[in-house]
């Protein structure tokens, strides 16, 4: 499989990416969006801290270690890229605002379009090898039509037949999840998922910006008062990003064929793949918290 998926992987990322996009839209609907316009406070904040702080967040992390290469790379992409729809689920879960979280997913993921070339720009131009050029199009047709084309479809499905689009928009979700499994085996048989090549320092780096974004999520949104199923809503949104979106880029930018930037790209793959593992790690951990908190009447 290793070879195929070389050649292939650009449609994988697709694939799976699509899926999920669909999934998600067939799960919202305009008046998932009212609350924006009737507490704007709240969802100001959110989309303050994804797309201001988390990238200087990004930057000072990445100038302050001398981070470089790959990982560097795979930070930036992480930090540029919106929350998605696993994290409107998990603060569900927590028993967070649903309505804010996914108010917050869908104005990233609109903004998207216009952001993330912009941060990818400003925060690896000094990682990207010497010949590379931003290709700032490309990005932004990409963004367009595998995220928020399926995203408006699968809307658009709900709108017509609300009475199936549950049903799809499991399916569709699952069919995500077997596009990342199928990335993953893929990528391990051809070789691109060497933990050794990737080295422990670069896991230690993957791993403290993980961190970084907990502290920054809690932080943020607690530091200005809001109530507390606001504030957790925000911080899973700063926490789960769509590292969908970032394989498929990744995919895009550095394609697993690409002699050139085969070795730079296995370490983006891999920083990507980590940093998914790690916030699912992380979510398992605040989700029961938060319920137990609020079960006993505390806030988190």
């Amino acid at each position: 499989m290793g070879a195929f998926y070389v050649a292939h992987e650009y449609w994988f990322a697709v694939f799976q990416l699509v899926m999920a996009m669909l999934g998600m839209g067939a799960t919202l609907t305009g008046r998932d969006f009212r609350d924006v316009v009737r507490e704007p406070r709240a969802v100001t904040i959110g989309l303050a801290v994804q797309l201001l702080l988390v990238p200087l967040a990004a930057f000072a992390f990445l100038r302050l270690l001398g981070v470089s290469g790959g990982v560097a790379i795979g930070i930036a992409l992480i930090a540029s890229i919106p929350g998605g729809t696993t994290s409107n689920i998990f603060t569900f879960f927590a028993r967070g605002n649903s309505a804010l979280s996914i108010s917050i997913t869908g104005l990233t993921t609109l903004a998207c379009l216009v952001t993330t070339p912009l941060i990818l720009a400003a925060l690896i131009s000094d990682s990207l090898p010497a010949e590379f050029t931003m290709p700032t199009g490309q990005i932004v047709s990409e963004i367009a039509f595998t995220l928020l084309l399926p995203l408006a479809l699968g809307m658009l499905y709900l709108y017509l037949y609300p009475a199936q689009a549950v049903a799809v928009s499991k399916w569709c979700i699952r069919a995500s999840l077997l596009g990342i499994v199928l990335i993953v085996v893929g990528s391990m048989t051809a070789g691109r998922l060497d933990i050794e090549a990737f080295g422990l320092g670069n896991v230690v780096l993957v791993v403290s910006f993980t961190l970084a974004l907990v502290a920054i999520g809690w932080l943020a949104s607690r530091l200005q008062r809001l109530p507390t199923p606001d504030a957790t809503a925000i911080e899973f949104e700063v926490i789960v990003r769509n590292v969908n979106l970032g394989v498929m880029l990744k995919a895009s930018l550095f394609p697993a064929s690409a002699v050139a930037t085969g070795h730079l790209g296995d370490a983006v793959m891999f920083t990507l793949l980590l940093y998914g593992g790690l916030q699912l790690a992380v979510a398992a951990v605040l989700v029961p918290r938060y319920r137990t908190q609020y079960a006993s009447g505390a806030a988190p």
